[in-house]
C-alpha cells in the first residue's frame, strides 16, 4: 500500500489538523490487527478518519472485506452515513454501505399494527416465518435457478441457489394469492412509509393447491423464497450507494418483498455497515451479522467512552414476575395435556424424549420456578414490611426500588440460590431449565401455533443465574414503580411495584474483549476517552494486548478551533457535596457561594446550559434562577424522550433562555449544539451516581477485586462522572466561528485539592482552564463578552 492511498479515498480536499494522523495510524495499527484508542473533540473529523481508514484497509489489502460501524447515538450514526455519503461521491468504485434497523422498524405488518394485540413484532414475525418456510419447503417440482419476472433480485447470497431447500415456484404462487383484487387503486392494499405493497392488509391462508390447512404466512416472505433469497434492490436504490431505512422500506414493500430480509441480503454484500451498539454487543440483537464479525471486519465504535456502561446494561439480565408466571404456566399447560390419559402421557413422553426431556424433567421445572415465584413474593413483601412497615400502595415510596440479595461488597452466594439449595433445588435442575423449557416449547407449538411460550428464555436465564459467578454478576430484586389496579394483582405490594429478578452485569470488560478478539482490529473513539490508560485497562485492550499480541495505540488530540473564542474557567468553591450544601432550600455558606455562581454564569447572552449533579438539585437551582435573572429558564426532568425533544425545541426558539439539567441526563450528550444554539456551559460539582445504591456497591466490589482496591472508586465511579462532565462543557464549541464560556465549578476540579479530578481531565483542558475564586468569575465573563460582540 502506498503511503497515499488514503488520499484517494478521503472525502475532502484537505485533512483537518491531526485528521491525516488520525487515518495513518489507524492504518497501519489495522494492518497489525490492533486497535487505536482515539481521543478527538469536535472538530478532529472523527468520524472521516476513521471511515477513510477502514475504507483503505478494505480497497488495498486482503486482510479486510468490510467497516463495520457502532453507535449509540442517532445523530452520529446520520453522520457516518452523511460522510459516507461524501466519501462515495468522489470515487469510481463506490464503498457500498448500508445503515441498520431493526425488525420492528421494518416488519410493514408491524408498523401498521395489523398484528394481534396479545403478540410482539418479533414473535408474530417469527410465527409467519416458520408456517412461509414450511409451506414453500422443496419437494417434488422443486424450482431451481434464476428466477423471471416478478421474482428477479438484484442481489441474492452467493450460496441461495447451492443450499435452496425450497420451491421457488410454490413461493412466487404464494405472492400471488396475497395480492390485492384491485391492483389499480390498491385502496385495500397494505400500506407503510408512504408505499403500498401489492398485498391484502391482513395475514393470508395458504390457498388450497398449496396446502389443505388454513395456515398464516407471510407474503413479503414469500416473495424472498421466490426470489431465491433475494433482494429486488441493491446498493443503487440508495444515495451515492449507501442504502437507510428511507430507501429500503418503501422500495421493498413496493416490491413486495420482506424488508428485513432485502437488508440482511444487502449485509452480505455490503463494505460498509452502520449500526448501533446493539448490533455488535447485544447477544439478542448479533445474529443479524452471523458469518459478518470475523478477522475480515475492521470495527469503528463510536462513543466509546459509554461502551462500558451500554455494554453492563446489554448484558444485565431481567426476569419479570408476570414473565415467570408465564413460564410456570407453559411447563403446567403441557403436563395438564399430558394427563389427561395414559395414550396422553405416552404420546407426550415420547414427543418430549425427541427433544431431550421427559415429563419427570418439565415437573421439576415446573414445581422450581412456582417455587420462585412464591420465595420472590415472600421476600418482596417481607422487605417492604421490614423496611416501612405497610405493604398499603398509597404508603410505599413512589420510586423504583432495589433488593439485593447478598452483601453488594462480600463473595457470596445470593439469598435465591441459597434458598434453593436448602430446598433441594440442585444445579443440575437449574442448568437443564433452558433445555428442558425449549422441549416443552417445540411440543407446544405443534399444537397450538398461536401460543407466545415463554419458558426457553426463563429457563435460559434461571440457568445463567445460577451458574454466573457472585462477583462479575450481582443478584438482586428489582421493584419498579409502576401503580396497577388491584383486581389486576394477585398480591398487594404488585399495586405499586412491578417486581423482577436481575442479574446486574458489574464487569463487562471481559464480555467487550470477547468481542473484539473476533474481528481484524479498528478504532475505538471519542471526544472523551482520557484517561486512556483508565479506559484500556476496564474495557479489557490491555488483556487483548497482552494475552494475543494484538497492539493498542494511543492518541489524544487538541481541539482545532481558535483558543481566543472560548473561556474556560475553573471556580475555587467548595466542594458541591451534600455534608456541604445541606438540603435544597436550606441557607447555607456554600449554596449562596453557587447561587452567586450560577446568576453569573446565567447571564451571559445567549443560551445557557446549567447542569446539576442530579435533577433533584436542578430543580432546585432552576427555582432560584426564575427569579435571580431575566431570561426565562427552563428545568428539565426525568421524562420521555418526546418531552425531552419538546424543550430541547423551546429552548433553541427565540432569545436566550437558561435551561437546567443533570449532568447525568440526556441533554448533556448527544445533543448537537452548533451555531448560536448554546454561549455558555456550566457544570456544577461532580455528578457521582448515587455510591449508596446496592448495584454501584457491587460494581465498586467488583473492581476492587480485579483491578485493586486502591483504584476501585476511581475507576468504577470517578472517571465515568468526569466524563459527564467533559461531555457537557463539550456542548458549547461545536465550530471554528463558534464563540462560548466553558465552567467547571466546585474545588474538587482544582488541582492538587483534596480528592481532586483535575488529572481525569485531558491534558489540553488541564491547560486551558483558569483557576478562580467565585468573587472574580462576574468580572472575566463580562471582559470576555465584551471582547466578543
Amino acid at each position: 500500500m502506498s503511503e497515499s492511498a488514503w488520499e484517494s479515498v478521503f472525502g475532502f480536499e484537505e485533512p483537518y489538523a491531526n485528521q491525516a494522523d488520525a487515518i495513518e495510524t489507524a492504518i497501519d495499527v489495522g494492518k497489525r490487527r490492533g486497535f487505536l484508542a482515539m481521543e478527538g473533540p469536535c472538530g478532529t473529523g472523527k468520524t472521516m478518519a476513521a471511515l477513510t481508514a477502514g475504507a483503505t484497509l478494505v480497497r488495498e489489502t486482503s486482510r479486510f472485506e468490510r467497516v463495520l460501524v457502532v453507535t449509540p447515538v442517532k445523530q452520529q450514526l446520520q453522520q457516518f452515513v452523511d460522510d459516507l455519503r461524501t466519501m462515495n461521491a468522489g470515487l469510481d468504485e463506490p464503498m457500498n454501505g448500508v445503515s441498520l434497523v431493526g425488525k420492528r422498524d421494518l416488519c410493514p405488518y408491524g408498523r401498521e399494527d395489523v398484528f394481534p394485540r396479545d403478540a410482539s413484532t418479533h414473535e408474530r414475525c417469527d410465527d409467519l416465518r416458520e408456517n412461509t418456510a414450511a409451506l414453500v419447503e422443496g419437494g417434488e417440482g422443486k424450482t431451481r435457478g434464476t428466477p423471471t419476472g416478478e421474482a428477479t433480485a438484484a442481489l441474492r447470497p452467493e450460496d441461495a441457489l447451492e443450499d435452496a431447500w425450497w420451491d421457488a415456484g410454490t413461493a412466487r404462487r404464494l405472492a400471488r394469492a396475497a395480492r390485492h383484487d384491485d391492483p389499480e387503486t390498491l385502496s385495500g392494499a397494505l400500506s407503510t412509509a408512504g408505499a403500498a405493497s401489492p398485498y391484502v392488509r391482513h395475514q393470508p391462508s395458504a390457498p388450497d393447491e398449496v396446502s389443505d390447512e388454513d395456515t398464516l404466512y407471510c407474503p413479503f416472505e414469500a416473495d424472498w423464497y421466490g426470489r431465491e433469497k433475494g433482494s429486488p434492490l441493491g446498493f443503487d436504490a440508495g444515495e451515492n450507494h449507501v442504502v437507510t431505512v428511507d430507501e429500503l422500506l418503501p422500495e421493498a414493500v413496493e416490491y413486495g418483498t420482506c424488508p428485513h430480509r432485502a437488508q440482511s441480503v444487502l449485509l452480505e454484500h455490503a463494505d460498509v455497515i452502520v449500526g448501533n451498539y446493539n448490533h455488535l454487543f447485544d447477544p439478542g440483537t448479533r445474529p443479524l451479522l452471523d458469518g459478518l464479525l470475523d478477522e475480515g471486519t475492521f470495527v469503528v465504535v463510536d462513543e466509546a467512552h459509554r461502551m462500558e456502561e451500554r455494554v453492563r446494561d446489554l448484558l444485565s439480565d431481567r426476569i419479570g414476575r408476570h414473565t415467570l408466571v408465564r413460564a410456570r404456566n407453559d411447563f403446567q399447560t403441557l403436563l395438564q395435556y399430558a394427563r389427561q390419559s395414559h395414550e396422553n402421557e405416552r404420546e407426550f413422553d415420547q414427543k418430549l424424549a425427541d427433544y431431550g426431556a421427559t415429563l419427570d424433567a418439565v415437573e421439576d421445572a415446573k414445581n422450581l420456578v412456582d417455587d420462585v415465584v412464591g420465595w420472590l413474593d415472600d421476600r418482596v413483601e417481607s422487605h417492604l414490611s421490614s423496611e416501612y412497615g405497610t405493604l398499603a400502595p398509597d404508603r410505599l415510596p413512589e420510586r423504583d426500588l432495589e433488593i439485593p440479595l447478598r452483601d453488594p461488597e462480600a463473595d457470596e452466594v445470593d439469598d435465591l440460590t441459597e434458598w434453593a439449595e436448602d430446598a433441594g433445588y440442585t444445579g443440575g435442575l437449574w442448568r437443564s431449565l433452558g433445555e428442558v423449557g425449549s422441549a416443552v416449547e417445540a411440543v407446544l407449538n405443534e399444537g397450538d401455533n398461536d401460543r407466545q411460550c415463554v419458558c426457553t428464555s426463563v429457563g435460559v436465564l434461571l440457568s445463567a443465574w445460577w451458574e454466573r459467578d457472585h462477583v462479575s454478576f450481582f443478584r438482586e430484586i428489582e421493584l419498579e414503580h409502576a401503580p396497577a389496579d388491584a383486581g389486576s394483582v394477585s398480591r398487594t405490594y404488585e399495586e405499586a411495584y412491578t417486581p423482577a429478578l436481575v442479574t446486574f452485569n458489574c464487569m463487562p470488560g471481559d464480555q467487550i474483549r470477547g468481542v473484539l478478539e473476533e474481528v481484524g482490529g479498528g478504532v475505538l473513539m471519542s471526544a472523551t476517552l482520557e484517561p486512556i490508560d483508565v479506559f484500556r485497562e476496564v474495557v479489557g485492550l490491555d488483556a487483548l494486548e497482552s494475552g494475543d499480541d494484538r497492539p493498542v495505540v494511543e492518541r489524544t488530540y487538541d481541539m482545532v478551533f481558535p483558543e481566543s473564542n472560548r473561556a474556560s474557567f475553573v471556580v475555587d468553591a467548595a466542594p458541591f457535596t451534600r455534608s456541604n450544601r445541606g438540603e435544597p432550600g436550606e441557607a447555607t455558606r456554600t449554596r449562596d457561594q453557587y447561587e452567586y455562581v450560577l446568576r453569573t454564569v446565567a447571564r451571559s447572552p445567549g443560551n445557557v446550559l446549567v447542569c446539576m449533579p442530579n435533577y433533584r438539585e436542578a430543580a432546585w437551582a432552576g427555582e432560584y434562577l426564575a427569579d435571580a435573572v431575566e431570561k426565562d429558564v427552563l428545568v428539565d426532568s426525568s421524562s420521555s424522550n418526546e418531552a425531552t425533544d419538546d424543550l430541547k425545541a423551546e429552548f433553541f426558539a427565540g432569545p436566550g433562555k437558561v435551561l437546567v439539567t443533570s449532568t447525568r441526563g440526556t441533554l448533556t450528550e448527544g445533543v448537537d449544539y452548533d451555531g448560536e444554539k448554546l454561549a455558555a456551559c456550566l457544570v456544577v460539582g461532580i455528578p457521582l451516581v448515587n455510591i449508596g445504591s446496592p448495584r454501584v456497591r457491587a460494581v465498586r466490589h467488583a473492581y476492587g477485586e480485579a483491578f485493586g482496591e486502591e483504584r476501585a472508586f476511581e475507576y468504577a465511579l470517578t472517571v465515568p462522572a468526569v466524563r459527564r462532565s467533559r461531555q457537557a462543557i463539550g456542548r458549547v464549541i461545536r465550530g471554528r466561528d463558534e464563540v462560548g464560556v466553558r465552567v467547571l465549578a466546585g474545588r474538587r476540579y482544582v488541582e492538587g485539592a483534596r480528592h481532586s479530578v483535575h488529572e481525569y481531565l485531558s491534558p489540553e483542558e488541564r491547560a486551558e482552564f483558569v483557576r478562580m475564586t467565585p468573587e472574580f468569575l462576574g468580572d472575566q465573563l463580562d471582559t470576555f463578552w465584551r471582547d466578543h460582540k
